[in-house]
């Protein structure tokens, strides 16, 4: 004798359930990386996620923000400080945060934002837009202190 077979309807929806009961949860690719960037650099938290971006914080800056991938660039980082001349801290948090992102050595991460944030003045302005070792590198002097936001192109 012949095996019964199953109707179309139910067999999809075994195979449905069976799809999807061996797919473990995931949690959003964005978030992963913040809780990287908390288990990889002390005293940095991870705060609420809004408008594609989750709020970071770090006794070092003023403000602190990770972007996540959009159509145009891959992530961001954004930080900020109080102060017209960031503290070493300061370059040590945004290098760190940008080299585990973007994944390329500290070094080059450090030398670009170390970079441009000394172009800012009087000759040159005090918004400056430059590129080192592939990422976009932007930063921005006020009365209220500096900013730097990190990202990379996607067809980069």
């Amino acid at each position: 004798m012949n095996p019964p077979h199953l109707p179309a309807s139910i067999a999809v929806a075994l195979l449905t359930i069976t799809m999807l009961s061996v797919s473990p949860a995931r949690a959003d690719r964005c978030d992963d990386l913040a809780a990287q960037l908390a288990r990889n650099i002390s005293s940095l938290k991870v705060g609420k996620t809004a408008a594609n971006a989750i709020a970071l914080t770090h006794p070092a800056t003023t403000s602190m923000r990770l972007g996540c991938a959009s159509r145009n660039v891959t992530n961001e980082i954004f930080a900020s400080t109080e102060s017209k001349k960031p503290s070493p801290a300061f370059y040590d948090v945004v290098a760190s945060a940008a080299a585990l992102v973007f994944t390329i050595p500290k070094k080059d991460t450090l030398n670009g934002t170390t970079r441009c944030i000394k172009r800012i003045g009087l000759l040159r302005g005090y918004d400056i837009k430059t590129r080192y070792r592939r990422l976009d590198i932007h930063c921005t002097r006020t009365k209220a202190g500096t900013s730097v936001a990190i990202s990379r192109e996607r067809d980069s």
